[in-house]
C-alpha cells in the first residue's frame, strides 16, 4: 500500500484525510506518520508534506488555496510584486478558519477550489481584481510563454475578466521575453505607440522592440545584463545596429518601473530624431 507521505505528495503536497481513505490510508496511519514527522497536521483532518511551501500550508490552515502573486510565483510565473499577506481562495462560499497571526486575504470566487495551491489559470484570473492591469498582463504573458496555459484556459481567463478588461488578453502575445518587456509594451500601447515585438535583425540578432522601422528599444530586466561580458555584448549589438541605421535606447528595470516619465521623454525625443 502507498505510504501516507506518498499519497499526500500525489495530491500536491496537501490533502484532507478523507481524500486518502479510498487509497487504504486510515486515521491511525496518518497519526503514525505525524508522530514520525513524515507529515505535518495543518489542522484537524488536513495534512501536509514537510516539503510543502509555508505559504501553501498557511492557505490550507486558513481553509483554502494560495492564489494571486504567491501562487503565481510558486508556479514560476513572472510577477511584478509580491502580496504583502497570503491571498487565499476559499471558493464561492467557503469558511475561513481563524489561526494565530492570521493576515490572510480571503477570496470568495467561483470555481472548484482544492486546498493547497490554486492552478495558474485561477490565480491569474484572481490577480486582475487584486493587483491591476499591469500585474495581470505581465503574469499572463509569462504563463503563456512558458506554456502553462493552453488555448482553452486562455478563453476561460478572458471570460472571467470584467468585459472592460478583456482587451488585455486580446493584446497579449506568447513570445514575451520577460515580464518587464510585457509591461513596457502595454504602456507604449496605452500611449498609442505601435511597436514590432521580438524582431530579428540580420547582423544584430533579436531585439525587444522596433518602432517605426528605425528605433530599437531594449528592456533589460533585473540581473539579465549585469557583468562586463553582458555589457560588452550589448554594446557590440548597439554598434552593429547603428551601422545599419538604427538608433538604440536601452532601459533597465528601475527606469521602466520607477522613472517611466524619463523613459517616455527619451523615446519621443528619439522618434523625433529618426523621423527628421
Amino acid at each position: 500500500m502507498p505510504t501516507p507521505l506518498f499519497l499526500v505528495h500525489h495530491h500536491g503536497g496537501i490533502a484532507r484525510g478523507s481524500q486518502l481513505g479510498p487509497f487504504g490510508c486510515t486515521r491511525r496511519d496518518l497519526a503514525a506518520a505525524v508522530r514520525r514527522q513524515e507529515l505535518i497536521r495543518i489542522r484537524p483532518g488536513v495534512f501536509a508534506a514537510p516539503s510543502c511551501p509555508v505559504l501553501v500550508r498557511t492557505a490550507a490552515l486558513h481553509g483554502g488555496a494560495l492564489t494571486c502573486a504567491g501562487a503565481l510565483r510558486l508556479h514560476s510565473v513572472w510577477v511584478l510584486s509580491d502580496d504583502s499577506s497570503p491571498h487565499v481562495w476559499l471558493g464561492q462560499a467557503g469558511r475561513a478558519h481563524a489561526h494565530a497571526g492570521c493576515g490572510c486575504v480571503g477570496h470568495y470566487r467561483n470555481g472548484t477550489m482544492t486546498l493547497g495551491l490554486a492552478p495558474v489559470e485561477d490565480a491569474l484570473a484572481h490577480s486582475y481584481a487584486c493587483l491591476g492591469e499591469e500585474f495581470f498582463f505581465a503574469a499572463y504573458e509569462s504563463a503563456w510563454a512558458q506554456r502553462l496555459i493552453g488555448a482553452a484556459a486562455r478563453r476561460r481567463i478572458r471570460d472571467a475578466l470584467p468585459p472592460r478588461a478583456r482587451w488585455l488578453v486580446d493584446l497579449a502575445r506568447h513570445d514575451a521575453g520577460s515580464g518587464i518587456e510585457s509591461i513596457m509594451r502595454l504602456r507604449l500601447h496605452l500611449l498609442g505607440v505601435i511597436v514590432e515585438t521580438q524582431v530579428e535583425i540580420s547582423g544584430v540578432g533579436r531585439v525587444d522592440f522596433v518602432i517605426e522601422g528605425r528605433l530599437i528599444i531594449e528592456a533589460d530586466g533585473r540581473g539579465n545584463h549585469d557583468g562586463s561580458t553582458e555589457r560588452h555584448r550589448d554594446l557590440m549589438r548597439d554598434a552593429a545596429a547603428s551601422r545599419l541605421g538604427y538608433e538604440t535606447l536601452r532601459f533597465d528595470y528601475a527606469m521602466i518601473i520607477h522613472d517611466w516619465d524619463a523613459v517616455v521623454a527619451a523615446i519621443f525625443a528619439a522618434l523625433g530624431r529618426v523621423r527628421s
